[in-house]
């Protein structure tokens, strides 16, 4: 059923604490060792592409590690987790499930994205995705909420997508795209009501690449409240790149917040992609324009294969940086991406817990 509307709630706590997010689903998946017919379980076993990086499958085949993912942000000190769900829809999922007609001399186009959209299969695979997931998350957020007397959150994560509403994949023909508008819009609304009848809170809109594709999220998003009747609060988050432009549509981080400041988010922010000590300065021209809340969860550092979490920073590190960002009044929520374990969300937590949370200013 769907939830009831916690934005006021949220806004109250917001204005007295720094709120924790979690940290990165698929470095925390690794750390549990599961091989190909572990992700594919007995219900997948005879899918002809490989799932192991596919980790949204995981919730249906093997709900008790994410289950218990959720369970070790939350105890260290998570107050929202995201769902498992960043490529839960039709499109991302036929990466995985339908032949790719590149490897026989075709294209993907928008033909072939509609079957994709009237993809019966494909469809139910969303929905159950976006559903159970919501549940596992939303079971965890009520039992620490409950053990520790303070509430939890479950953030319906809603990723970018594997194609670009923004730019043509053929040098040759610039006006051509391989997905259309209001295809992307379809996929988004069929995740979005997912989310929202498993038991989400907010919705995410996150590690966005693509200024359009998010822009048909956050669509699908109000499309869904006013034909349904709900409302729930909405997070927006970029990653952007060393110029700070998001990385596909080239939009700098004011820009980027004059796009969808329309859709009065309760927090937009910047996530993924850089280190903190290379999102520092763009998250302080985003604190500076931004007449809503600000979000940061930043990579633990760069890539790097060698070490163990493929991220250099470990979770002092992380607590070094964002302490720093809370003091400088930067932030309203905080956590960790890509490499950030629960260890490193620990970490996190304890570095903002004694900041108050930066002051959202009243922009004319």
């Amino acid at each position: 059923m769907p939830q009831a509307d916690f934005t006021d709630e949220i806004q109250r706590a917001l204005k007295e604490r720094i709120f924790v997010l979690d940290g990165a689903m698929g470095t925390t998946i690794r750390t549990y060792g599961l091989g190909e017919s572990e992700a594919r379980g007995a219900r997948f076993a005879d899918n002809e592409k490989d799932l192991l990086n596919n980790g949204d499958i995981l919730s249906i085949t093997r709900p008790e590690v994410i289950g218990d993912i959720h369970k070790r942000f939350y105890e260290a000190g998570s107050d929202i987790c995201e769902t498992n769900t960043f490529s839960a829809t039709c499109i991302a999922q036929s990466e995985f499930f339908v032949e790719d007609p590149r490897e026989k001399g075709g294209r993907k186009d928008p033909e072939f994205f509609q079957k994709i959209l009237e993809n019966s299969f494909l469809n139910d695979l969303a929905w159950e995705m976006n559903v159970e997931s919501s549940r596992l998350c939303r079971k965890w957020a009520d039992d620490i909420g409950t053990d520790t007397g303070r509430k939890r959150y479950v953030a319906g994560a809603i990723g970018p997508l594997t194609v670009s509403l923004t730019n043509s994949p053929d040098a040759n023909d610039s006006g051509f795209r391989v997905v259309t508008f209001d295809q992307v819009l379809a996929a988004y609304k069929h995740q979005v009501r997912g989310l929202i009848e498993g038991g989400c809170d907010i919705l995410m809109v996150e590690t966005i690449f693509d200024s359009l594709n998010a822009k048909a999220a956050v669509v699908a998003i109000h499309e869904v409240f006013a034909d349904d009747g709900c409302h729930l609060p909405v997070i927006i988050s970029a990653a952007v790149g060393l110029g700070g432009e998001t990385m596909i549509s080239a939009q700098k981080v004011e820009a980027l917040w004059n796009a969808f400041a329309h859709a009065k988010p309760l927090a937009i922010g910047l996530n993924c992609s850089l280190g903190p000590d290379l999102m520092r300065p763009h998250l302080e021209e985003l604190s500076a324009c931004a007449a809503t809340c600000v979000s940061c969860y930043p990579n633990a550092g760069l890539p790097n294969p060698l070490a163990p979490t493929g991220f250099d920073l470990e979770p002092q590190h992380m607590h070094d940086y964002m302490a720093e960002f809370a003091k400088a009044g930067l932030l309203n929520l905080a956590g960790g991406c890509c490499g950030n374990t629960p260890e490193h969300i620990t970490a996190i937590a304890k570095a903002v817990a004694n900041f108050a949370p930066r002051e959202v200013p009243v922009i004319q």
